[in-house]
């Protein structure tokens, strides 16, 4: 069944594309540009561009085909449950798995594991059912699934609403002076690499606050938590600050801390607050750290 639905714009400015994947209920821009060039995006009952500059009071209408997912296979992948009811799972993805299929990874992603274990809801369409938010192949960590379309617009509400708790653990190079402090830095996509995301004037807002919780020679364990989501925030922002993430192949350099071999990023999803859409109770859970990334800092602590 096809999904539609309406929004009538108040204060919002910018491009469509842009204001449509602000909302809980738009997927990847990819994919809005798709439904806009397809027709499938009304604005007062016209076909327009994806540049179309919305103005108050421009009513919205988008149609969300019904999703197929006969190209997606489900694969009996093991996979580490956290919590799962009716609605929602929580499972904690481990470093190197892709959440969901996307070109060079059609298989043996977090996506194909779950359609095996559960049936997801269709909001995201064909390659990300059941995706409310996502963390990247190399970080590690709890992220909620949902099972049905109302759960999935409910928690997707709530992340919108910042009313979803998610704090992450990262070891960074070098060492801070402050305790703590926040990162407020808007991201966009880089100019020279389309696959990167930076700082840029007139990016999207981005927040990151962090708090020292130990300190070594050379090193930093942060914890981390998100005010907003955006792609690869967390990592952009820390080298941003001239702490990159160890380990991290794209915005650091270090590939190994004494002999051990890095896989990627130490940066961990380490816990994760939300609520149960249809009983308003609150949920917290939390993930341990991978074994290396223990290794490491069991490694930094004998030093």
């Amino acid at each position: 069944m096809s999904q539609h639905f309406q929004k009538t714009i108040q204060d919002e400015q910018g491009r469509l594309d842009a204001v449509l994947a602000n909302e809980s209920f738009a997927s990847s821009r990819s994919a809005l540009t798709k439904l806009i060039q397809g027709g499938q995006v009304l604005v007062n009952g016209q076909v327009v561009k994806r540049s179309y500059q919305v103005a108050p009071g421009d009513v919205i209408e988008l149609t969300i085909p019904e999703p197929s997912t006969t190209d997606l296979q489900a694969e009996d992948i093991p996979l580490d449950i956290v919590y799962e009811d009716d609605d929602l799972i929580v499972v904690n993805k481990a470093q190197g798995m892709v959440v969901h299929p996307a070109p060079g990874h059609a298989q043996g992603t977090l996506v194909n594991a779950l359609l095996y274990h559960a049936p997801l809801s269709t909001i995201n369409g064909t390659f990300r059912p059941g995706i409310v938010h996502r963390i990247d192949r190399d970080t590690s960590g709890l992220l909620m699934v949902a099972k049905n379309d109302q759960a999935h617009q409910a928690l997707a509400q709530d992340l919108k609403a910042h009313k979803t708790g998610r704090h992450y653990l990262a070891l960074v190079a070098g060492e801070f002076a402050e305790d703590e402090g926040t990162i407020d830095a808007p991201l966009g996509r880089h100019p020279k690499d389309r696959k990167k995301q930076a700082v840029q004037v007139g990016g999207r807002q981005a927040v990151t606050h962090f708090q020292v919780k130990e300190r070594f020679t050379g090193y930093t364990l942060l914890e981390l938590q998100l005010e907003t989501g955006r792609t690869h925030q967390i990592r952009v922002h820390l080298a941003y600050i001239g702490h990159p993430v160890v380990g991290d192949p794209v915005y650091g350099r270090q590939k190994k801390i004494g002999q051990i071999n890095l896989p990627g990023q130490l940066l961990h999803a380490e816990s994760l607050t939300l609520t149960q859409p249809k009983t308003g109770q609150e949920l917290t859970f939390h993930a341990p750290l991978p074994a290396v990334f223990q290794r490491v800092l069991d490694l930094l602590a004998a030093q």
